[in-house]
């Protein structure tokens, strides 16, 4: 059996970024970590964005993830929220990216199908559905439970994509 594949899955947010570490064998996922790292909304913008990225890069530096998966998130009530957000997940893609991990990105709905099942899923039934797959975990914040969601999500679909690559190769062969 190969080596596990650590996964750190991301929850991107400009006062709370949401971060869950998982272990995929191919077959299983194990829970090794989660947490959350938060600014100061009376702070200024650069202030904030540099706390993501220490923040980031420690939990990177401390847990050894092998690849990144980041929420790809759509707001649109307020456009100076929606461009401060834009600024904090650019924080959270570019954090791995230059610790030369892979980084995938998915849809909300995409991450509630491969939890749930269901893209239109609940909140809390994507959290219960986590704490099943993941025995033993608890959330320190929603969106620690959003980050090992994307993990998890993350494992199903390289799963699928190692999967079709080895079934290529071997028409190919």
């Amino acid at each position: 059996m190969a080596r596990p594949i650590r996964i750190l899955g991301l929850d991107p947010g400009l006062q709370h970024t949401g971060w869950g570490l998982v272990e995929h064998d191919g077959y299983r996922l194990r829970f090794c970590a989660e947490g959350v790292i938060s600014t100061r909304a009376g702070e200024d913008l650069p202030d904030r964005l540099l706390v993501l990225h220490r923040g980031l890069a420690e939990v990177i530096a401390q847990r050894s993830p092998d690849e990144a998966a980041v929420e790809n998130t759509y707001v649109a009530r307020n456009p100076e929220s929606a461009l401060k957000l834009g600024q904090a997940r650019g924080v959270v893609l570019l954090a791995p990216a230059l610790a030369g991990l892979v980084v995938r990105e998915y849809g909300a709905m995409e991450v509630k199908r491969a939890v749930v099942g269901n893209g239109h899923a609940a909140k809390e039934q994507v959290q219960a559905m986590v704490r099943h797959l993941l025995p033993g975990v608890t959330f320190k914040r929603a969106d620690a439970a959003d980050a090992l969601a994307i993990a998890i999500c993350h494992a199903h679909h390289r799963s699928t994509r190692n999967a079709f690559s080895a079934a290529v190769a071997k028409a190919a062969s």
